[in-house]
């Protein structure tokens, strides 16, 4: 004879929500062993380039094990393989997944301040730190600076996908700003590397030094010093003020 049970179910159509999770009525034999909770296979790519990037992060790019990746997960390496053949593989969605969406906000950021090129740099700058930098993402910079030589492909593909895409967004911003007399005229090929240098420096510096010296740069305060340097020195009427 049979007995009625409540057994957690996962359904894409499921009213419970994004988690998927909904309780269903069941009815089970006693001697039967069924598993209590069914994961979404859909659900696996994510968590495995979760997984990727904490370690990436940890240890480097050359010292990650696809078995490390697979075991952090959760899931088989034979699991991992179905969805990623190669470390190369998993660092790149990594990438596509995790910094690809911000470049992609940031460059809708053009419409939204189209006719203010000051407003539209301040939230650049400031929005690669916040959706990148101060995240777990702000540990790739440092991963690529130390390991591109050795990876000279991830390192291509890094540089076209982000480094290549951010500096263009930062330089068009500073051109229009200049273009409509708001900044200084800068040459702006190179102020995009001056712009971007403390940045990389504030997301190098939490994986590096700051485990000696945790107090010595608190990003809120080095944010708004780097700020009022930027706007300072580049907005029309400010240097030629401060003499």
């Amino acid at each position: 004879m049979g007995c009625r049970s409540r057994a957690i179910a996962l359904r894409a159509d499921s009213p419970a929500g994004p988690t998927g999770l909904e309780i269903v009525e069941s009815h089970t034999q006693p001697q039967e062993s069924r598993p209590r909770f069914a994961r979404r296979k859909e659900a696996r790519p994510q968590e495995l380039t979760a997984a990727a990037l904490s370690l990436f992060v940890e240890r480097g790019f050359a010292a990650t094990r696809l078995d490390e990746i697979a075991a952090r997960a959760g899931v088989s390496k034979g699991t991992l393989y179905l969805y990623f053949d190669s470390k190369e593989a998993l660092f790149e969605a990594v990438i596509r997944e995790g910094i690809v969406p911000a470049l992609e906000e940031g460059e809708a950021l053009f419409e939204r301040h189209r006719d203010d090129p000051a407003a539209l740099l301040h939230e650049l700058l400031l929005g690669w730190w916040q959706l990148i930098g101060a995240t777990d993402l702000g540990g790739i910079p440092k991963l690529m600076m130390a390991e591109a030589q050795n990876f000279p492909d991830v390192a291509k593909f890094y540089f076209d996908e982000v480094m290549a895409r951010g500096r263009e967004l930062v330089r068009k911003a500073v051109q229009s700003g200049v273009d409509r007399g708001i900044f200084r005229t800068v040459n702006t090929d190179q102020i995009v590397n001056v712009l971007m240098a403390p940045l990389l420096h504030l997301a190098t510096w939490r994986y590096s030094f700051a485990c000696c010296d945790p107090k010595g740069m608190q990003p809120q305060a080095y944010l708004e010093s780097y700020l009022d340097l930027v706007f300072n020195g580049l907005l029309v009427g400010r240097m030629e003020a401060g003499r």
